[in-house]
């Protein structure tokens, strides 16, 4: 499974690249704390399988990185996409290195 680190959606951020960021977790997670990218929880996400760009670099995240990667693993067997990536810890990495300020939920 390919997946991104913190450090590299970080600079992908700031440097305004074209990729689309989804969170699988569940709604209250994500009022909580986010990353800004589209909710698509993980129960739900064939269900919004169309949502999902195939043209671009997709960042999937949760809050450890393991729904995610069951994301991105569901994904690739069901709809064949191959422009899948896991973001390598989550929102407690993102926290961790990049901002403090995100909480840990």
């Amino acid at each position: 499974m390919k997946e991104v680190t913190v450090k590299e959606l970080k600079q992908m951020m700031d440097n305004n690249e074209d990729f689309q960021l989804i969170d699988v977790r569940e709604q209250n997670e994500y009022d909580f704390a986010n990353l800004g990218g589209e909710l698509i929880p993980l129960s739900t996400v064939l269900d919004n399988a169309d949502k999902i760009a195939e043209d671009k670099k997709v960042i999937i995240h949760c809050r450890s990185g393991a729904r995610s990667a069951n994301a991105v693993l569901l994904l690739q067997s069901t709809q064949g996409l191959d422009n899948l990536y896991n973001l390598k810890g989550g929102i407690l990495a993102w926290s961790d290195e990049i901002d403090a300020g995100v909480p840990k939920y």
